[in-house]
């Protein structure tokens, strides 16, 4: 098993990428969410001229974020500056498009995009649609050392449903999780069906598991500020995983009066663009009435 870290993409942070090194750490993933952070390219490329070893992971870069062509030519372009230490992660973008208002990317999108960046890789000649019509291109150069398409570049995809697994059975080298939920065991033992399915080795697929937390100092209470500061986004997703994933779910008991009231007070609302955020309660929401929905009409008529 390697242990890796997450980093939030700022511009000291190959800093903590640098010490994670020194401490024997395998991989650094970081974040692609424009408008939470620092851009993930700027990141990365600084982190790969301060260490020479530990693997240097986008996770995840979002389709719609960038071309498919900036994003393979951004991605060998590193693996020039890190040869054979580059990893792409690849998904559907929920946090980074919920940024701007928008709805998670289609699977369809990942999957041609994965397909583009890939195909430039190895060389070839790709035909793609850009702005309405096929359009044929390559990378011009690649013996003249901008870019490095020697050392291969896994991609891995995040993967959360059922369908984003098989897609990942399908075509990823490595598959993206998150232990958010008691059914984290169940979806990874999904992931082996859909390898099994694929007529696929499962072995032959990285598994990535995402985790955060807080390591305390010692005699450090587990409810002290900088414990409450550091660990406090994860029950934060827990919470909203909770509350939108309907009857699906994995609710503790002691949790579902509080969720239930917490449905009632957003009932007929859906997440939407930016002309509708609202502050609630100190937390920043994106909500969008509902068709037909009285509740929502009154709200937004205030």
């Amino acid at each position: 098993m390697d242990f890796g870290i997450a980093v939030t993409p700022d511009a000291a942070s190959w800093k903590v990428v640098q010490r994670a090194e020194e401490l024997g750490f395998s991989h650094a993933w970081f974040y692609d969410t424009q408008l939470l952070c620092t851009d993930v390219l700027v990141a990365m490329t600084a982190a790969a001229m301060k260490t020479s070893h530990i693997k240097l992971c986008a996770g995840v870069l979002v389709p719609s974020n960038r071309l498919a062509a900036v994003a393979a030519n951004a991605m060998a372009s590193l693996n020039a500056l890190a040869p054979g230490r580059i990893v792409v992660g690849l998904g559907t973008g929920y946090t980074a498009r919920r940024t701007m208002g928008l709805p998670a990317q289609k699977l369809a999108d990942v999957r041609e995009y994965a397909r583009i960046m890939r195909a430039l890789w190895r060389g070839e000649v790709v035909e793609a649609e850009l702005e309405g019509r096929a359009r044929k291109f390559k990378f011009m150069h690649p013996q003249a050392g901008f870019i490095n398409t020697r050392d291969p570049i896994p991609l891995h995809l995040s993967a959360f449903g059922p369908k984003a697994r098989e897609l990942t059975a399908a075509i990823a080298d490595g598959f993206i999780n998150a232990w958010m939920s008691p059914a984290a065991l169940e979806e990874s033992n999904a992931i082996r069906a859909a390898c099994a399915a694929a007529g696929r080795d499962p072995r032959a697929l990285y598994t990535t598991c995402l985790n955060l937390g807080c390591v305390l100092a010692p005699g450090e209470a587990h409810d002290s500020p900088r414990a409450r500061a550091q660990a406090g986004p994860w029950p934060a997703i827990a919470w909203h995983w909770l509350v939108e994933d309907g009857d699906k779910a994995h609710i503790p008991p002691g949790l579902e009066s509080l969720i239930a009231a917490y449905r009632e007070i957003y009932a007929g609302y859906e997440p939407a663009d930016a002309r509708y955020m609202r502050l609630h309660d100190g937390h920043l929401m994106y909500l969008r009435p509902r068709k037909n929905s009285s509740s929502a009409a009154r709200c937004c008529a205030r």
